[in-house]
This record gives structure tokens, sequence and C-alpha cells, in this order.
């Protein structure tokens, strides 16, 4: 990605951002919809703008469907509000890369707690790591001639 595209996707997350909070006001939507980032190709022809939403399986379809029926409306407002002689094409994904990161995540906490109950159980009880240290003081008091009792 060159540094162009990559700075034309930035303003391109924040104008739509604000496009989506402020004046789509379509039923479909949730209430909670973030844009996570926004990739637009070298050739500025496309714009790849990955979403979430927070709201049902049947809820983000929906949602999905109402954002790209209003991308034509979004890119004529990008042009307007960017200067540009023609905005890229904007098309719209769900982005499932938190929904793996949060998958990864419960599998080391899983993989943590099994590593914490296996050392738990191959553990010497507490109880003879206390004794053996006294023991072991005893018999060396006894093995020197000048111990006092």
């Amino acid at each position: 990605m060159s540094r162009r595209s990559e700075m034309l996707g930035s303003t391109i997350q924040r104008e739509l951002a604000d496009f989506i909070m402020r004046e789509l006001s379509d039923p479909r939507l949730p209430t909670i919809v973030s844009i996570t980032r926004v990739k637009v190709t070298d050739d500025l022809e496309y714009a790849d703008v990955y979403v979430t939403m927070m709201a049902t399986e049947g809820q983000k379809v929906a949602g999905l469907n109402a954002l790209k029926h209003s991308a034509g409306l979004m890119r004529t407002r990008l042009t307007k509000s960017l200067s540009l002689r023609q905005a890229p094409f904007i098309r719209f994904h769900h982005d499932e890369q938190l929904q793996k990161e949060l998958s990864i995540l419960d599998v080391l906490e899983n993989l943590r707690r099994e590593r914490e109950a296996t050392e738990a159980s191959n553990a010497p009880p507490a109880d003879d790591a206390v004794d053996a240290p006294a023991e072991t003081q005893a018999t060396t008091d006894a093995a020197t001639p000048d111990a006092k009792p």
C-alpha cells in the first residue's frame, strides 16, 4: 500500500464514520456501527471498508446490506467533502478479525488454566515441603560435635 492510499484510507474512515453516525438514518442499521479499517487499492479505484456491529447475526447482515445500499450516496459525499475528482468505489465487509482475535484469546486462556491445573497436580504437597528442611536441620545438628542442646 502506498502512502497516498493509506492517507486517503484514514481520511475516508473518518468521513464515513461521521456520515454514518450523523446523517445515515436507516432502520436496518444497529445502534453501534464501527469502521475498523479502510483499505484503498493503489490505483485509488476501490476502498474496502471493514465494519463491526454490536448486534445479532441477522441484524449484522441487514446492517451490512443497508451500508451497501447507501454506498453510492457515501461516495458522492466523499467526492464533495474531500475535493476529489473521483472518489473510490466503496465496498463494505464485515470485519471477522475481531472475532478471530477473541477466539485466539479464549484458546490462550484455556491453555493457561490447563497448565496451572497440571502444575498444581504435579507439585508436592505443601506439608512435606515444610517438614523437609526441619528434618535436615535436626540431622545436621546431631552430626556436629559442638552442637549445644
